[in-house]
């Protein structure tokens, strides 16, 4: 039985007893609670003389009772009987007959003791509760005198560990990260050289890229401590307790040394100052890791190293050369880097033949490590739910568009009509896909529906790609409207299916006109306020209605280069629509024999979309150039 339950039961125990005994000595009435005292020789008296009818001996207290009922008390010598004291004072064993006697037997010490004993076992718990530094019980939260302790996890340098050897995907930064390993090895080839290794490095990158999984492969390869903290939990409701913790943290960082201190989303407390109002325990913590870091001795041999998403939020004081000045990049892995991953997490698995890692790791783009893990788990799940003896290409399939869309929800009833605006919905995406010059190939097609979608189509990118060109990503707002158009062209309306697809869309064409310059009216510019810049611009009013104007353009030239494909190619949309609606998922070779079907037109499709909406499209050029729009008026 846990302490703390113990504790409970002592504490409702002492309640009860207490309670008892008070209502004994209040509620229940007594006949006389202070009988008069009598010395022993007036008692003795009495008793020769017939007037006491009952004594009541009592160690050494005698209750006598007269024949009146009155009560009398007296004390004798506890070694010495009631009897043998008449009989000292001359009583005589007729006298002594007329009484009637009552002896009291002798009580248990313990019955003394034990409320004793509970008195302090209730002040032990409370001292216990109070003073025992451990959490909370009842609040889960650190105790009175616990506040200020650092609540960072300690993972000693005995302990196995992970290596480099677990980390896949990060190449570059296990690079950089080795240099630490060395110094944290063999400190004194780096001072016999002059040298002095950063203190402070900051891991940046997107969620579930490795980061903290580096820190503590460069922990476990070094064979040194590993402290590991969140950095919400120095913000408290208390002002000064983060820093008490942040001091207490780099205490135990100097006594475990050479030690790793690992600062988990340290945007948390780093976060830029202003001369605002602002959290106060948070600029405090904030200030204290600032001291500490300043006040490294340079053989301490403790690195501090420090993990966030949010670089541009960081105040300038936390970056400077002697604190976090040096700045790993944990980017999203390419292909090369994912295909390493999913063999890490493939360890222990058994996979089929036919499963291709390679094929997977093409499919997964944009995956961090940590989806591409989680479709590992995913997979092996589904093999074990089914009774399989091995994980097979469909179970890899399923966990990855269970990781990209969502669980399948084939229990949702569906209507006729429904099913069929969805069939064509993604049949008019994954056409356009197939005939725009700069789409990816369509790999897959799905009416089953998942997450918040009826359906989805997935392609397949040809290659990792960092650049994207005006082409490219016209082809993309096209293909992201291609449902739209689809639903429009066969039903004569659209329906709410195509909301996350101008979402999309939406986002493609803004980012074009107002980050990437790719405008042809505003021209190479940056519209917006930019947040690494120490200045800012102001937009007329006349800037921002043309980047809408322009952005609106972009998303109808695109709905209209997918109509042009569509209406072009539909017999083809419509056997793959039927096909859909029979199969419900359509990949590999019968997806290309579809698709393929049809020889398209010699004419390249982008050009021919253009051409189709050049018109409409000069025509609100001289409407807006007619009313005077200049980019820069009013600036």
């Amino acid at each position: 039985m846990k302490l703390r339950q113990w504790v409970i039961i002592t504490l409702v125990a002492t309640a009860i007893i207490g309670a008892r005994l008070l209502v004994l000595e209040t509620l229940v009435p007594r006949e006389d609670r202070s009988p008069p005292l009598v010395e022993l020789s007036r008692a003795v008296d009495m008793v020769k003389q017939g007037a006491i009818a009952r004594v009541l001996v009592d160690g050494d207290r005698v209750e006598l009772v007269d024949r009146s009922g009155v009560r009398l008390v007296t004390h004798k010598e506890a070694e010495v009987s009631f009897l043998d004291t008449l009989l000292g004072y001359g009583a005589t064993p007729e006298q002594m007959a007329s009484i009637h006697l009552e002896v009291v037997p002798y009580s248990n010490p313990l019955d003394v003791i034990i409320p004793f004993v509970l008195v302090a076992l209730v002040m032990a718990a409370a001292a216990y509760m109070v003073f025992h530094p451990r959490r909370d019980w009842a609040l889960n939260r650190p105790d009175m005198f616990s506040l200020g302790r650092s609540m960072a996890r300690e993972k000693s340098a005995d302990r196995p560990g992970i290596s480099f050897d677990d980390v896949a995907g990060a190449e570059e930064a296990k690079q950089e990260l080795l240099e630490v390993v060395e110094f944290l090895r063999s400190p004194a080839r780096f001072s016999a050289m002059g040298a002095r290794v950063p203190r402070g490095l900051l891991l940046v990158g997107p969620p579930g890229t490795g980061k903290t999984l580096l820190a503590r492969a460069t922990a476990g390869e070094a064979g040194v401590h590993f402290l590991n903290c969140s950095g919400s939990e120095f913000v408290e409701m208390f002002v000064g307790v983060g820093a008490a913790r942040i001091r207490d943290l780099f205490q135990k960082a100097r006594k475990s040394a050479p030690c790793i201190v690992f600062i988990d989303e340290i945007d948390a407390i780093g976060r830029r100052r202003n001369s605002g109002s602002g959290n106060e325990e948070r600029e405090q913590s904030l200030n204290q890791i600032l001291v500490e870091m300043d006040g490294f001795d340079p053989s301490s041999n403790v690195v501090v190293m420090a993990a966030t998403n949010r670089p541009d939020v960081l105040d300038p004081a936390l970056l400077r050369p002697g604190r976090f000045d040096r700045r790993i990049v944990v980017d999203s892995p390419d292909v090369r880097a994912r295909l390493a991953i999913l063999r890490v997490h493939s360890r222990g698995k058994p996979l089929t033949s036919e499963v291709a890692l390679e094929q997977v790791a093409r499919q997964t783009t944009g995956f961090s490590g940590a989806d591409l893990e989680n479709v590992m788990n995913e997979a092996a799940l589904l093999a074990a739910r089914r009774r399989g003896e091995s994980i097979g290409r469909l179970e890899v399939e399923e966990a990855v568009d269970r990781v990209l869309v969502g669980l399948a929800q084939k229990s949702r009833v569906i209507s006729e009509r429904e099913k069929r605006i969805t069939a064509f919905h993604e049949a008019g995406h994954a056409l356009v896909a197939h005939e725009l010059p700069d789409s990816d190939p369509v790999q897959r097609i799905s009416i089953i529906p998942r997450g918040g979608s009826g359906g989805h189509t997935r392609l397949l990118p040809v290659e990792d790609r960092h650049l994207w060109s005006r082409a490219q990503l016209c082809d993309a707002i096209a293909f992201a409207l291609g449902g739209m158009a689809a639903e429009q062209l066969v039903f004569g309306d659209t329906t709410t299916g195509s909301a996350n697809d101008l979402v999309e869309a939406t986002k493609i064409a803004r980012k074009m006109v107002c980050l990437f310059g790719m405008s042809r009216r505003l021209g190479p510019m940056v519209l917006g306020e930019l947040e690494d810049a120490p200045w800012s611009q102001e937009l007329s009013e006349n800037t921002t209605d043309a980047a809408d104007a322009e952005t609106r353009v972009l998303l109808e030239e695109g709905r209209e280069r997918a109509r042009v494909v569509l209406e072009r190619e539909r017999p083809r949309m419509i056997l793959l629509a039927e096909r859909l609606l029979e199969q419900e998922t359509l990949q590999g070779d019968e997806l290309q024999s579809i698709l393929e079907r049809a020889v398209a037109s010699p004419e390249s499709v982008g050009w021919r979309g253009e051409a189709v909406v050049a018109a409409s499209m000069l025509e609100r050029a001289v409407e807006q150039s007619s009313a005077g729009f200049h980019p820069f008026n009013g600036q």
